[in-house]
């Protein structure tokens, strides 16, 4: 309940933004297919209640088959006047950290200062195995290059000398629009992850596979940590987000939702990525069958009137002021946009 500056009421609204795969469920339809109904869904964003879209990183898996977050960003700047572009994530340890910070900066600059930078480790093995990187480096790179990106943006000129990077008197241009920096969200899942963010004092994304459940105990886990840290969780954003299958019927939400669960299981978390590097993603799926807890712990489905109150719902137990939504179809979308967000929506 209410955690941050007060408890939170249904009387209060919400910021909603968008996480966007880019899942090649169907290989007998064009790769193209995937980015171009994704732009056509940016541009609708734009001129509806949307805060954000959120866009995420992944290589070498038809889950999602977004490889830089950076460049698709450009293109959602383009088509957009007022959304902000936010990663979810960057995939940092997969970066030289300069390239990472030039990237982001002229992100934000081609935008008009429209970024949100979401930096996260990555968990998933066969990525890392492919750039070459052990995946036990994968948390101290990680927090190497948020720190050398952060300074890259804020300091004329940057020095460095850490365990995997040193750089000497580099002037990293250009910067950022937004100052000092864009806002910053660190992807947290596990408790680790969420101790060292907030003892950094960053805010955090928490992802879409936990349960509501384990979502609640995270959230004031790291509302603790802060305070602990010397650092206050009032007023804080922390984005949560959230498979949503919306139709006209439950019994047709539900089959959507059942559908995109199984693709989830079998693609990126189920039994067979056992040997993943994890950030606290659930491998016992609570004792139950993996597709039974994604229906029953961690999707929000159902008809648009039982959407907005789960989210309603949801909102008032962890205190939720920033959902991200991500929809799992295009009608799901499409009924989100029209039928729940003017709902819920600030």
């Amino acid at each position: 309940m209410g955690l941050g500056a007060h408890a939170w009421t249904r009387e209060e609204n919400v910021k909603v933004g968008i996480l966007q795969f880019f899942g090649w469920r169907d290989r007998s339809v064009p790769l193209n297919s995937v980015y171009e109904s994704a732009l056509e869904r940016f541009s609708i964003m734009d001129e509806t209640g949307y805060d954000a879209v959120w866009l995420a990183e992944h290589h070498f898996s038809s889950f999602s088959v977004c490889p830089s977050v950076h460049m698709m960003g450009t293109m959602a700047a383009a088509r957009t006047k007022r959304l902000r572009i936010g990663t979810a994530v960057s995939l940092a340890p997969f970066y030289n950290p300069l390239r990472l910070a030039e990237e982001v900066a002229l992100l934000d600059v081609l935008s008009g200062g429209r970024v949100n930078w979401g930096a996260g480790r990555g968990f998933e093995r066969s990525e890392f195995a492919a750039f070459g990187i052990a995946g036990e480096e994968s948390a101290p790179r990680f927090h190497e290059a948020v720190e050398i990106v952060l300074k890259a943006w804020t300091n004329q000129r940057l020095s460095h000398e850490g365990k995997f990077y040193q750089y000497d008197n580099v002037e990293v241009l250009p910067k950022p629009v937004q100052t000092p920096h864009p806002p910053v969200w660190m992807a947290a899942s596990s408790i680790p992850a969420i101790d060292w963010a907030a003892s950094q004092g960053h805010s955090i994304l928490m992802d879409p596979h936990s349960s509501r459940a384990d979502l609640i105990k995270k959230r004031q886990h790291f509302g603790a940590k802060l305070v602990e840290s010397g650092y206050s969780d009032t007023g804080r954003t922390v984005p949560m987000a959230r498979l949503i299958a919306v139709d006209e019927t439950a019994e047709k939400a539900r089959a959507v939702a059942k559908r995109v669960a199984e693709w989830t299981i079998a693609s990126y978390v189920g039994p067979k990525h056992a040997a993943n590097v994890r950030q606290g993603t659930v491998r016992d799926f609570g004792g139950k069958d993996p597709v039974d807890y994604y229906l029953d712990d961690v999707m929000i489905h159902g008809t648009p009137e039982s959407v907005i109150d789960q989210i309603l719902s949801f909102g008032e137990q962890i205190g939720m002021t920033y959902l991200m939504a991500a929809p799992m179809s295009g009608r799901s979308f499409r009924m989100l946009t029209d039928k729940v967000v003017p709902r819920i929506a600030s």
